[in-house]
């Protein structure tokens, strides 16, 4: 995964991984959670989001949630994923306000 730890953008995959992750979900719902939110714009294949979703355990960005013995693994943000995601939402308010400012010139 591309993403900058020093507090540079997300992917929009893994902001939207992030995200679905604010309430516990196994991988189904996380890819139906994205495609729902970005209204069909978005929509991950099984190995594209398991890669993801391995690599943000591995950063300690999400993780495992509950009874993980089972097929469905269920996943959960973390306080650093959340904290990623507020800097995230940050940045991206920054660009928007950026952009519209260049366009009212």
């Amino acid at each position: 995964m591309r993403d900058n730890i020093k507090g540079g953008a997300l992917t929009e995959v893994t902001f939207f991984v992030l995200l679905s992750l604010y309430q516990p979900k196994h991988g189904y719902a996380i890819m139906q959670f994205i495609e729902e939110k970005t209204n069909g714009r978005l929509t991950l294949g099984a190995g594209t989001l398991y890669g993801a979703l391995t690599s943000l355990e591995e950063k300690g960005w999400i993780a495992p949630h509950g009874n993980t013995d089972g097929r469905k693994k269920e996943y959960l943000i973390t306080g650093a994923g959340k904290e990623v995601c507020d800097r995230e939402l940050l940045r991206l308010k920054e660009l928007v306000k950026a952009a519209e400012n260049i366009m009212e010139e």
